[in-house]
């Protein structure tokens, strides 16, 4: 009996709360069911993915070179791409899971082939993978990649933070990929709304993945909002004044600006909803004091910023994309600004809209649902002032052009059923169905993934030197567009039909025919999902027919397209000076985009480092020990982050770059001597293989465009 109790805790303190019955891949041999096998199926999926990518590196001798030049790297650049890889990586999980959820509605009526648990984990990780570990990556890795370009910088103000807060940015999808695996997740939804995330409702480890998924990353998207107003207040080009930054940049800037004020209350409301499963407190329980209406304020708090720190940097990317896609410079810059510093500042009075069934007084519901109807205003402007940029220009339906016109058609429908919920009393009767399920997607869908993949294939030829393929990126588009109509606007019709959300099954034979319509839409969403692959994969075998050598393939205005592609790790050969908004088009018009510098200088760089590498690692496994109560491995992964932090911070940067005057002088000749070989290409050619980055000039004057003769000096 003694030698039986030293075992088992030898093994709890060893292993914790893991148990074989803890790994869902075994769930499907040991409770053979349909909702079993899909579970343990997607648990294999998991796995056999990443063995393939780790027998894919071996194979192909990458381990190396993914080291030396991408994982210990901080350039913003490489950085940023590897931001979105993430992103994508998280993408296709929850598209999947997604369309698994409408084939249970599809088969609601008669019950269907999910465990109501099941169904319960499916939206919860749905939800927590898009908002924080799809969108917010993605977003994150195109303002790292065009923020510093865009204000003439080296880099951003810490590069070695910004490594830091990618690792644990990774730390959090790691755990809930591994989730996938071992354990289940929580049941709560992204909210994870307590009680029913307290232990007496969730005594498992759901809520607990939850939790440490959301702090660690959210900790580093804090730095990372920190970084980017150091960056963008502190390393401008001389001359970039506040009113001639890119309307991206200013996007990027108020982001910022959210994440540092807006995530700490959901740090703060994590941290003490562990502490009530944790340590016995009583913060958000039924009894003892317990208030969980504190948990739904904290949530929100951050809830409702997080909706414009998603949105803001796609309002961003569609600036940049409509003013280039039009031949023409943004109408109404001053109001855009504006408008979007307004957009920031409203966020934070508007969260109690979220909670308007959860018994407030009448007149603190109406002060917030006149304040959400104010926030519509300066978007409204946006809008206009996008339809502004396009009156009279030379429109080119390009594939990044075709995800703008579609935002901002289906992001009005989107807008005005916002509006709609605005009014409390509406807002009572629908909050609980599929209605606000419609509108959240009708505004993160359109607004958020749509920009985001503009800005992809807007920037993808600055980051790697090639134009994306444009036949499979039209197909992508559109399916994306047809897939959201077809899954989303049936939605609308059962939620006003009174069908509730969250809901495994339902007993009303009036909602499936709804239902049919938006299962087609997620196949179609699939469809869209396998193209954007194929898009990849075959820009890639073609890279050498669109190539970019020039860096401005697109006739674009900002700063970035005036430096090769792809862009060096020093970004410009000298500092920039600004004398213009849209500096490089300004430039291009009076001859003089291709300049040689006077004189040229050694460049220094910061070094490399594994400190974002250590954070991810085993910011993964102290959140995994936290989770399944393994102490020791908790405790020594912490050890190790803060000695690595430490260490960092006592030795300094040990190996920093300097790249001497006469090799930069020496590469920036080179490419201009191969941009005075390539012949300009106006805009009716922009996607034909000729097109190698040197843009013709073309005005705009009255509905009509032309050509102008190049001065001597830029032919």
């Amino acid at each position: 009996m003694r030698i039986a109790e030293v075992s088992h805790g030898f093994w709890t303190f060893v292993f914790g709360r893991l148990d074989l019955g803890s790994l869902d891949f075994l769930k499907v041999f040991l409770h053979p069911s349909l909702n079993d096998t899909i579970l343990s199926g997607a648990a294999w999926v998991a796995i056999g993915g990443a063995v393939i990518a780790v027998v894919l590196l071996t194979y192909f001798r990458l381990w190396g070179p993914m080291w030396s030049k991408w994982l210990i790297s901080v350039d913003h650049k490489r950085i940023g791409v590897m931001y979105i890889v993430l992103a994508l990586i998280m993408l296709v999980r929850g598209v999947i899971e997604g369309v698994v959820m409408l084939a249970q509605h599809a088969d609601g009526l008669g019950g269907g082939f999910l465990s109501a648990n099941h169904f319960g984990q499916l939206f919860s990780t749905h939800g927590t993978i898009m908002i924080f570990f799809m969108a917010m990556p993605f977003l994150i890795g195109l303002m790292n990649i065009v923020v510093p370009l865009q204000i003439g910088a080296r880099d951003v103000s810490f590069p070695m933070l910004n490594s830091l807060s990618l690792g644990l940015t990774v730390a959090g999808a790691m755990l809930v990929m591994i989730s996938l695996v071992i354990g289940d997740f929580s049941t709560g939804g992204w909210t994870g709304y307590p009680p029913y995330t307290e232990l007496s409702f969730q005594p498992g480890v759901g809520p607990d993945y939850w939790i440490w998924a959301l702090g660690v990353a959210g900790f580093g998207s804090t730095l990372t909002g920190i970084n980017f107003i150091v960056t963008i207040f502190k390393e401008r080009a001389p001359g970039m004044t506040f009113m001639r930054m890119p309307m991206f940049t200013w996007s990027a800037l108020c982001t910022s600006i959210l994440l540092v004020f807006a995530l700490p209350p959901l740090t703060v409301a994590a941290l003490t909803l562990a502490a009530d499963r944790y340590m016995g407190f009583h913060f958000f329980t039924n009894a003892l004091g317990g208030n969980m209406m504190n948990f739904a304020n904290l949530l929100w708090l951050f809830g409702h910023p997080e909706v414009y720190i998603l949105i803001l940097p796609a309002f961003g990317v569609y600036s940049e994309v409509i003013s280039t896609y039009s031949g023409k410079r943004l109408y109404g810059y001053a109001s855009l600004v504006i408008a979007t510093m307004s957009i920031a500042i409203l966020s934070f009075t508007v969260w109690l809209h979220h909670f308007f069934t959860m018994g407030q007084a009448a007149n603190i519901n109406a002060v917030f649902g006149i304040a959400t109807m104010l926030i519509g205003i300066p978007t409204g402007v946006k809008i206009y002032d996008w339809m502004a940029t396009m009156y009279r220009g030379r429109v080119r339906f390009s594939v990044p052009m075709v995800y703008a016109l579609a935002f901002m058609v289906l992001f009005v429908v989107g807008g005005m059923s916002g509006i709609i919920l605005a009014n409390p009393s509406i807002d009572f009767e629908v909050h609980n169905t599929l209605f606000l399920v419609a509108h959240f997607h009708n505004m993160l869908i359109p607004g958020v993934l749509f920009g985001l993949l503009a800005g992809y294939n807007h920037w993808f030829p600055k980051v790697f030197g090639f134009r994306l393929n444009d036949r499979w990126g039209y197909i992508s588009a559109f399916g994306w567009i047809l897939g959201f109509v077809l899954t989303f606007m049936p939605f609308y019709v059962v939620g006003l039909m009174g069908m509730t959300r969250r809901t495994v099954a339902y007993s009303n034979p009036a909602f499936q025919p709804w239902f049919m319509v938006s299962i087609v839409g997620g196949l179609v969403f699939m469809v869209a999902l396998a193209s954007f692959g194929i898009q990849l994969y075959v820009s890639i075998r073609d890279r050498e027919l669109t190539r970019d050598i020039g860096g401005d393939p697109w006739n674009a205005h900002t700063l970035e397209w005036a430096t090769p592609s792809p862009v060096p790790s020093y970004n410009f050969p000298v500092t920039p000076q600004i004398f213009a908004r849209n500096a490089f088009v300004v430039a291009k018009e009076g001859g003089a985009g291709y300049q040689e510098p006077r004189s040229y200088s050694d460049i220094h760089l910061p070094g490399d480092t594994s400190v974002g590498v250590i954070a991810a690692v085993f910011g993964t496994a102290l959140a995994f020990g936290m989770v399944w109560h393994i102490w020791w491995l908790a405790v020594l992964s912490l050890a190790v982050i803060m000695v690595s932090l430490v260490g960092r911070a006592l030795r300094g940067d040990r190996h920093p770059v300097t790249i001497p005057a006469a090799e930069v002088r020496r590469q920036h000749k080179a490419w201009l001597a191969k941009v005075r070989t390539i012949t300009p290409v106006s805009r009716a050619l922009e996607r034909d293989p000729r097109n190698y980055g040197v843009a013709a000039l073309e005005y705009v004057v009255e509905g009509e465009h032309y050509l102008p003769e190049l001065p001597e000096a830029a032919q």
